[in-house]
């Protein structure tokens, strides 16, 4: 439920926080006053569109916060879960309008986008006026409703299961299908293809090998004189390590007389010695790695021409050939293995399909069913709403060649206004005001279901009163049992049965240079002087004052369950039966226990009460 709404420098609103309760509450005043600021500004914080215009005149920015205390299970949670949001300690959501048209979202202090504000303002709250977009009257969302109002969401949750199987089978068998097709075309090439890379017999990294080996023969060639010339003053007849050897040998016979002079000679030349065996090591190498056998380079670049030639013909590089003989040698095998492959995928989509048409029929049964169910009890709130004439139905519209995720029903909400017109869709049959009021029973109904928390009514009894006006505040009063009912009126029997009563008023301020709105909450007298002024206008007389009187003290009896009215209500009945000239006017009699107080008639109509 909304708990807190606070609202900094928007249009007329300089400073405004207003403390709501459960149950249902009111907001009233004279036109003008910025009941409409107030629900624009409530909007701006669920996601709605920003506007420049919204910022009060003189500061630079404006701001909406609303706080929501929600369950750990509300599909608002779920919301934040996903987007990696903390939700613990409620919901805050709070919108910046800046001066230059931008705005600023944020959900618990963390910046969101409006996109995310957007969702989750939407499942905590829903406003319906006769001007505002309803979601009750798009189409798009009856079947929903109509899912949420039977409680079909596990079946609707299984449908979209088996739905997305069948789809993965289809696609699967789909791929098959282009695959055996495509082989089937390109089988001679294939086959060929295949044949030539399979003798080939290509491997990854096999060109640079080969060129790196090639490289070093050739070079190789080139170098070997000098490498043995080196070799041989290194380590041949001539090579000095014999006489350096003697020389050391000599050397150390006459250590024993001068070591300090001979030891580091002799040191140095062993040295020497050393360094020119590990240099005609190496040369020895490098002269072995020089040798090489001419059929060998003639049959690396065999290879190397075979390869390339193949990577040209194949338009892929060498590395790849060798994935290229793995696709064509699967490609081929397609063809030969792909009927078996194919009859099992068939298999398994025809299985699929079949739990899928299971799933969506049965689905498909109990939304007939719950139509009817929900054409009843919306039927029965249309009588006390003076639509006792008009009809709602749901129509369910099965098309199993057409299915989808939620099965194959199209659904719609259908009225009829007066008997003998054309039966079509909510939104192009109804007026406004019966649009308001259809939507109203529609609400009663669906509360419990596929309802938002917080419900905002603006102006839904606009066009009507008096016993309709009262119908429609005891619908919206039954409904606060079940949802907080927030409702912008200018019925007075509306205004009577709320519980928590906001008056919307404009202050002079600076001596008349500038007005502000304000929200004062009503208590006892100062709601009977608001509810008198609703009833007589500019002017309040002690009349007024007294059916004030009377509007309150009948919502606070009008409703209750108590003995005493359950035995009147019966006896009232079978004085009405016995009355009643046709079971027309008893069906009348019946519906009229909505208003009648405790068995007596209702002020202002005790000649229709009599003549029952």
């Amino acid at each position: 439920m909304l708990a807190r709404l606070s609202i900094r420098d928007i249009v007329l609103i300089d400073r405004l926080d207003i403390e709501f309760a459960r149950g249902l509450a009111v907001l009233t005043g004279e036109t003008g006053a910025g009941k409409s600021i107030l629900l624009d500004a409530f909007a701006l914080a669920l996601g709605g569109r920003g506007d420049a215009g919204l910022v009060r005149h003189g500061a630079e920015q404006g701001q909406v916060t609303a706080v929501f205390e929600v369950g750990p299970d509300h599909p608002a949670s779920a919301l934040l879960a996903a987007s990696g949001l903390d939700d613990s300690g409620g919901i805050i959501l709070r919108r910046v309008q800046l001066g230059d048209g931008r705005t600023r979202a944020f959900i618990n202090d963390q910046s969101v986008s409006v996109q995310i504000l957007k969702a989750v303002g939407a499942a905590l709250v829903e406003i319906h006026g006769q001007h505002d977009e309803r979601a009750l009257v798009d189409a798009s969302t009856h079947r929903r409703l109509l899912d949420a109002f039977a409680a079909l969401e596990r079946d609707v949750a299984r449908t979209e299961e088996l739905w997305k199987a069948r789809r993965a089978a289809t696609t699967a068998l789909e791929q098959h299908r282009t695959g055996m097709e495509r082989a089937a075309r390109e089988a001679d090439y294939l086959r060929h293809a295949a044949e030539e890379l399979a003798t080939l017999a290509p491997a990854e990294g096999e060109e640079t090998t080969l060129a790196a080996r090639r490289t070093t023969m050739m070079q190789g060639e080139k170098i070997a004189t000098d490498l043995r010339e080196a070799q041989e003053a290194v380590g041949g007849d001539h090579s000095p390590i014999a006489g350096l050897a003697a020389a050391v040998r000599r050397l150390e016979r006459r250590g024993a007389a001068a070591p300090a002079l001979i030891e580091p000679a002799v040191k140095a030349i062993d040295a020497a010695i050393n360094a020119l065996e590990e240099a005609d090591q190496h040369l020895n190498a490098a002269l072995a790695a020089t040798d090489f056998d001419p059929a060998e380079l003639e049959r690396i670049e065999e290879r190397l021409f075979g390869l390339r030639a193949a990577s040209r013909k194949y338009a892929t590089p060498v590395d790849s050939l060798a994935a290229l003989a793995a696709k064509y040698a699967a490609d081929l095998a397609l063809i030969d293995a792909g009927a078996e492959q194919l009859r099992t995928l068939e298999t398994a989509l025809k299985e699929a399909d079949q739990r899928f048409q299971e799933a969506a029929t049965k689905l498909s049964s109990a939304r007939h069913k719950a139509a009817e169910k929900l054409d009843k009890a919306v039927n029965a709130e249309l009588a006390p709403l003076k639509l006792e004439r008009a009809r709602f139905s749901t129509q369910v519209v099965s098309e199993p060649a057409n299915p989808g995720p939620q099965g194959f029903d199209r659904v719609e909400f259908w009225v009829q206004t007066n008997p003998g017109t054309k039966p079509g869709a909510l939104m192009k049959v109804a007026s406004g005001g019966e649009l308001s009021r259809f939507l109203l029973a529609l609400k009663v109904v669906l509360s419990d279901r596929g309802s938002a928390p917080t419900l905002v009514f603006d102006e839904i009894d606009t066009g009507v009163g008096g016993a309709v006006a009262d119908a429609i505040g005891a619908r919206l009063a039954r409904l606060a049992g079940k949802v907080q009912v927030m409702a912008v009126t200018h019925a007075p029997q509306v205004a009577a049965r709320a519980g928590q009563h906001l008056l919307i008023s404009k202050d002079t301020l600076d001596r008349g240079k500038r007005v502000a709105t304000r929200v004062n909450a009503l208590e006892a007298e100062h709601r009977r002087e608001e509810i008198a002024r609703m009833l007589a206008g500019a002017e309040i007389t002690s009349e007024a004052r007294a059916a004030a009187d009377r509007l309150l003290r009948a919502a606070t009896t009008w409703g209750t369950s108590c003995p005493t009215r359950s035995v009147r209500c019966f006896f009232w009945v079978l004085s009405s039966v016995a009355c009643a000239r046709s079971w027309g006017r008893l069906r009348e009699a019946w519906m009229a226990l909505d208003w009648v107080p405790l068995g007596k008639p209702k002020p202002g109509m005790e000649a229709e009460y009599y003549s029952l």
